[in-house]
């Protein structure tokens, strides 16, 4: 199989595709997706092949209308849509009850569901096209980088799926938000994304971040929403995450020297880390621009040949949250404070 890379204008040909039980690369505004119909078990399984994911790991399903949430879930409480009516079309999933509608296989043999309205117009017209909600976990091999860009997809997924709708680069660069309701007044952060906590506090009466946001499950619990639980988002170069402020990262760094170490730092850290002579990268000064570049800049560090990258990790609030989360599974928690 040659997987074909579609613009917008293949929209009805993609959607056929999905009408026909296969999957496709669809992009969205959070990462490029291997989207599949939602109903179609087999379809999703498909998907879980193309990506050598584990089975337990739920699918996020994505709609392009609100309407077409009621179907799936078994109740929208008065919270839940206060966030739909905030944060739709944008990246904020939220796990509800699923009705019968969804197939086990695709809610990873749970009783509940993960929904969300992407922003992304090409997302918005394949799910209008295809005239089902679609099933689309990040499009990338499970554990590497999230693809987000259609090249990135193209490397993993060639010639395992038939084609990937290519709408350029992702706006976030990290997967969306998942929350689920603890009860009516209360929000759980089990994915951080660029829907931030702080950004939920103007809706939800009360906020808490999961303690999984941060730290390692042990392998027999079950999860409820994608990224909690596997080794996730690592480039095949070792990873370590580094907590410090910039002089003591450098001075960090001028111990681990060495052929393929390279480091990942912040916009600013360059100059020092040129006169340092530093293989170093940077992925943005704010939060922002490192969700938008860390994935990128992970999978050109595997090409440049590193066996081993040091981050200088952001901070833990806001969508630094988001990409400090991604990095500590990305180093599979080998983590070093200053």
């Amino acid at each position: 199989m040659i997987t074909r890379l579609l613009g917008a204008d293949d929209i009805p040909a993609a959607a056929a595709l999905i009408r026909a039980g296969d999957i496709v690369g669809m992009p969205t505004e959070t990462v490029y997706g291997l989207a599949c119909s939602a109903y179609d078990a087999d379809a999703v399984r498909k998907v879980f092949a193309a990506k050598g994911r584990p089975a337990d790991n739920p699918l996020i399903v994505h709609i392009a209308d609100p309407a077409e949430w009621s179907p799936l879930v078994t109740e929208i409480p008065p919270l839940a849509q206060k966030l739909a009516e905030r944060f739709w079309p944008g990246p904020l999933t939220m796990i509800l009850p699923r009705t019968e509608r969804i197939p086990a296989v695709t809610a990873g043999g749970l009783d509940s569901v993960g929904v969300r309205l992407p922003a992304h117009p090409l997302a918005q017209a394949l799910i209008r096209a295809a005239g089902v909600p679609l099933a689309a976990p990040s499009g990338n091999r499970s554990g590497s980088p999230s693809p987000t860009t259609a090249k990135h997809m193209l490397d993993d997924m060639n010639g395992r799926i038939p084609a990937i709708i290519d709408g350029g680069d992702c706006l976030c660069g990290v997967e969306s938000t998942v929350i689920a309701f603890d009860d009516a007044e209360t929000v759980r952060v089990l994915r951080p994304g660029f829907v931030t906590p702080e950004q939920l506090q103007t809706i939800a009466p009360q906020v808490i971040v999961d303690g999984a946001v941060l730290s390692q499950l042990k392998p027999d619990t079950v999860v409820r929403s994608p990224g909690m639980k596997y080794k996730h988002y690592a480039p095949k170069a070792a990873v370590t995450l580094v907590n410090g402020d910039a002089a003591h990262f450098l001075s960090y760094m001028g111990k681990c020297t060495g052929d393929g170490v390279f480091a990942l730092v912040f916009d600013a850290d360059m100059p020092a880390c040129q006169t340092l002579r530093l293989h170093a990268v940077p992925y943005g000064d704010t939060d922002e621009q490192r969700a938008q570049a860390f994935f990128a800049r992970l999978r050109e560090l595997d090409e440049a040949g590193a066996q081993h990258i040091y981050v200088r990790a952001p901070r833990t609030d806001g969508v630094g949250l988001a990409v400090y989360n991604r990095l500590i599974r990305a180093a599979g928690y080998d983590v070093v404070t200053l």
